[in-house]
């Protein structure tokens, strides 16, 4: 079991990071590519090679390769080089595989799917990887609302098994509640009760932190407005933090692709509420924006400036610079500061460490794999991310602040720990929609 929990590993050390935090840079490496390391012998705690000669057993595996696709939103205009992380993660994964040992006695080979914020090439990446790959793994596309293709998708003795998708973030609801999409990240919705009034859980550790720091939070949330569901999405951590005690004086969609200027706004009722707070549901671009014009006009009652996930990047701390000093970021995993205090981010095992341990080196197939992923329950990767299964949500938070032009960690302050109260996760009752359509 302690190597199974490492399937989740493989996938958080590749993508979890990238996963949800826009790129601001135009580096753009996307399209059809794979590792070209080749595997070294087998490691010591790796399969036995010379006992199984492999083959072909599936879509995406022969006798020397395993194949995955990882799909992001790179390419568009709109915002050039948007996810180049997660593309740059999984592959870069694929390389450090290969070079301690490979995988199941085979390489890895990473192809790389540019969706450009287009649902048609959501879909069209999604046909290629069952074509193609073994699963998907890492992926991050906004518009993906038509997971039709990896339900049907046939394996290699042409049975509709599905293709196994082990998102890094699932935006849109119709793929975070696809029956073969699995979830590195927290769901942001009910599945089993996908319409009207329902109960969902949300994630309320850093909230709850700044509240132990200010009783009396009071300001702005920032919803990510370019996507219906994206502001669905959105609407259930408004209601929490309503629900817990913040006054949201604001609850604003803003773009990820607006500029500074579209904030003014938004700062001047900050300064007309004399505002303490601002929660960005939105991009890290969003963050340094907004940080800069309060800057602008020298808004300075903001005390706490928090982010999700999207602000921890080097482009966050580049672009803002001394403007986004102090900002507030959670996650529910260890951030990469702490390497060394877990052995679960030094080292990492294959994906497919389970099922050759229990089917050898050609029991790997597309049933295999959404078998061993609809069985997981709880994981944790070993203690490097907080336990929840594939589709739920965690209780456990590290709560991160940018200090000197680092990031830091302030909550909790020892490495390698994270706090995992009951109080860090509730259930909220709402309808996203209805609360979303309220905001126009």
């Amino acid at each position: 079991m302690m190597r199974y929990r490492r399937l989740v590993v493989l996938v958080a050390l590749s993508v979890l990071v990238a996963a949800s935090c826009s790129r601001s840079d135009t580096k753009n490496t996307a399209g059809a590519s794979g590792s070209s390391a080749a595997p070294q012998a087998s490691s010591s705690s790796g399969p036995d090679c010379t006992k199984d000669a492999p083959k072909a057993t599936e879509v995406g595996v022969t006798a020397d390769s395993i194949t995955v696709e990882v799909m992001a939103d790179v390419g568009s205009s709109l915002a050039p080089g948007l996810f180049q992380g997660n593309l740059d993660g999984v592959s870069g994964f694929a390389d450090f595989v290969n070079t301690h040992g490979g995988i199941a006695c085979r390489k890895l080979v990473v192809k790389q799917w540019d969706t450009k914020l287009d649902s048609n090439e959501s879909k069209n990446g999604q046909i290629d990887a069952c074509q193609n790959a073994l699963a998907m793994v890492g992926s991050n596309a906004l518009f993906n609302p038509d997971n039709s293709t990896m339900v049907s998708c046939k394996d290699l003795a042409g049975q509709a098994t599905g293709l196994p998708d082990l998102a890094a973030l699932a935006a849109d609801k119709n793929q975070a509640c696809n029956p073969t999409t699995f979830l590195i990240q927290a769901a942001n919705d009910n599945c089993e009760h996908p319409d009207g009034v329902r109960e969902i859980p949300a994630a309320m550790g850093a909230t709850t932190y700044l509240l132990k720091q200010e009783s009396n939070l009071h300001g702005a949330y920032l919803v990510p407005g370019d996507l219906p569901t994206t502001v669905q999405a959105s609407m259930t951590q408004v209601v929490a933090q309503t629900n817990a005690g913040i006054k949201l004086n604001q609850i604003t969609k803003v773009s990820g692709f607006s500029e500074q200027s579209a904030y003014t706004p938004i700062v001047q009722q900050l300064r007309a509420d004399q505002s303490n707070y601002l929660y960005d549901g939105s991009n890290d671009k969003a963050m340094v924006n907004a940080r800069k014009e309060a800057k602008a006009q020298g808004v300075d009652s903001v005390k706490y400036w928090m982010c999700s996930l999207a602000c921890y990047t080097d482009a966050f701390l580049t672009s803002g610079g001394a403007d986004v000093e102090g900002t507030y970021a959670s996650m529910q995993f260890l951030p990469f500061e702490d390497k060394g205090s877990n052995a679960e981010l030094d080292a990492f095992q294959q994906l497919i460490d389970r099922i050759v341990e229990k089917s050898g080196v050609n029991g790997i197939t597309r049933a295999s794999l959404l078998d061993a992923l609809k069985n997981a329950g709880e994981v944790d990767a070993g203690g490097w991310m907080g336990k929840k299964t594939l589709r739920g949500t965690s209780s456990c938070v590290v709560v991160l602040q940018v200090q000197n032009g680092k990031w830091a960690r302030v909550f909790p302050t020892e490495k390698g720990t994270m706090d995992c109260g009951s109080a860090n996760l509730t259930t909220v009752s709402l309808d996203p929609v209805a609360e979303a359509a309220k905001l126009g």
